[in-house]
């Protein structure tokens, strides 16, 4: 079981029997004395893509779906009519699997040759990725600072990493730099020494 307090973005969930992933959540305190603070998230089917807003009670609890996690790594991807392909592989059988732009999501632009992640399987079907908590990237281009900018407060600048990832990094950062990306926020944690 899974409290509402414990939701954040990723989190999968059984609701009305069905299972569902969190993509956005935050809650909301009402005004009233003894009123129930309430938790506001975005969900998104596993199976279908459909995005469903609700509004819960904080404390409620749910099931977790009967989920598999499988080691999987990224091997490619390809453009296939309007959409995109993905192609991975089981690490531990060497099956290949494929999925589309809508059952990998956001994560699309995390991804990288070779990356190690985790495969979800739902009742004996592939149906999404789980990446780590962090992928190294190389930045290929950074927007140069402009004079004055540490004393403004703005100490970052708009960066591109070598998938076409756009990031907000630090003015030392410069190209060639390996950073480390957070996969749940998708913002710059850190660059790796050299």
């Amino acid at each position: 079981m899974i409290a509402t307090t414990d939701f954040k973005k990723g989190t999968r969930v059984e609701m009305d029997g069905q299972p569902w992933v969190v993509e956005s959540v935050h809650s909301q305190s009402t005004g009233a004395r003894g009123a129930q603070t309430l938790v506001k998230v975005r969900l998104r089917h596993i199976l279908t893509g459909q995005i469903s807003d609700r509004s819960l009670k904080a404390g409620e609890k749910y099931n977790e779906p009967d989920l598999r996690k499988l080691a999987a790594q990224y091997l490619y991807q390809a453009p296939e009519g309007d959409g995109t392909r993905y192609y991975f592989m089981a690490t531990d059988t060497f099956e290949q699997f494929e999925l589309t732009d809508r059952e990998v999501g956001d994560d699309a632009a995390l991804l990288l040759e070779n990356l190690e992640l985790k495969a979800i399987e739902y009742n004996g079907a592939i149906v999404g990725i789980e990446l780590p908590q962090f992928v190294e990237m190389t930045v290929t281009d950074v927007e140069p600072g402009a004079r004055g900018d540490t004393a403004s407060g703005s100490v970052t600048t708009a960066a591109v990493t070598e998938n076409g990832l756009k990031i907000q990094v630090p003015l030392f950062v410069k190209p060639g730099d390996r950073v480390r990306i957070d996969c749940a926020t998708q913002a710059f944690k850190d660059r790796l020494a050299r």
